[in-house]
Order: structure tokens, then sequence, then C-alpha cells
């Protein structure tokens, strides 16, 4: 059975526009994972550790028929395939980050995967573009709209829509 997935992307190291296209075509060339739909690039600063770049973040939905757990380890492969380590400290710099915001109707809360992701409710980097793609998606768990979690979210950071560029 399909499953509808919401993944938030960011990056913010080297080309941060073709690190996030690459992590989606990657994702695109698995059977599993169908119906891809992505929000617009937003340019955001960091939130914990200030002292970096600022991120490039979208969100994007697909359907797959893996389990939850089975997505992680695509995910893990392709953060590694683009260059981000294994083996990585907190809210540092990145080429690539994936996080898996919803999975369906799945409650999981392990070490390694918890869904819906615990911070979504309080980053506007998350919510802005996932209220661009999927405004009226219920987090049920929390009760709430993407787009009644934007009107509340605490986080006052400057989050702003990417314009890309096109060479002449």
């Amino acid at each position: 059975m399909s499953e509808l997935v919401i993944l938030s992307l960011g990056s913010n190291l080297g080309d941060r526009e073709e690190n996030l296209a690459s992590a989606i075509t990657l994702l695109g060339t698995y059977h599993q994972i169908t119906n891809i739909k992505g929000a617009s690039f937003y340019e955001s600063e960091p939130l914990y550790n200030t002292n970096q770049p600022k991120f490039l973040n979208t969100i994007i939905s697909c359907d797959s028929t893996m389990t939850p757990f089975e997505f992680l380890d695509i995910i893990k492969y392709i953060e590694s395939s683009l260059g981000r380590p294994i083996e990585r400290n907190k809210n540092e710099p990145r080429i690539i980050d994936i996080d898996i915001l919803c999975y369906g109707n799945s409650y999981i809360e392990t070490v390694e995967l918890t869904i819906p992701h615990p911070q979504l409710m309080f980053r506007k980097f998350v919510l802005l573009p996932f209220s661009e793609l999927m405004p009226e998606y219920k987090v049920e768990k929390i009760g709430s709209t993407i787009s009644e979690l934007l009107s509340i979210c605490p986080d006052k950071t400057n989050v702003v829509k990417h314009i890309i560029e096109k060479n002449a």
C-alpha cells in the first residue's frame, strides 16, 4: 500500500540549489517512490548554530510503498552519496539534510526516527514551503493544519522565497 510522505530538504554548503535538486532527482530513481511534488526553494537563517551560511530549504511530497525505516535508509544513502558524512555534529553546516516530516498516519517514536517530526511546528523554514505545497494538510497527532501551525509558529527567523537566477 502506498503512503503519502512529506520530506524537508535543506542545504547550506556548496551549490545549494544543485544539492537540493540532486537529492530530489535521486529520490525519483527509486520505483517505490512516485508522484514527487515540490515547493519553491526558501532561504533561511540558521536556527541554532548561527555562525554558518544561510540554508536553502524546500518541502516535497511523494508516495511510497516502503516502510518508514526503509525510506530512512534510502535518505541516509542519498545524503551520503551527495557528500554528507555519516558521522556528523548536530546543527553544523551540511551539503544536504533530508528529514521525514510525516509518513501517512504513522506515529513513530524511536531513537532513530520520530514521526511526525518533533520540531515541525517550531520551524518556519519547514512550515512556509509546506504551507505553499499543502496548506490544508492536517498533522493528525498535532490536530492542526500546516497553515494554522504557520500562523502560530514561534520561529521569528527570516525565511524568504529564493529566486533562482538564470544564466543569460
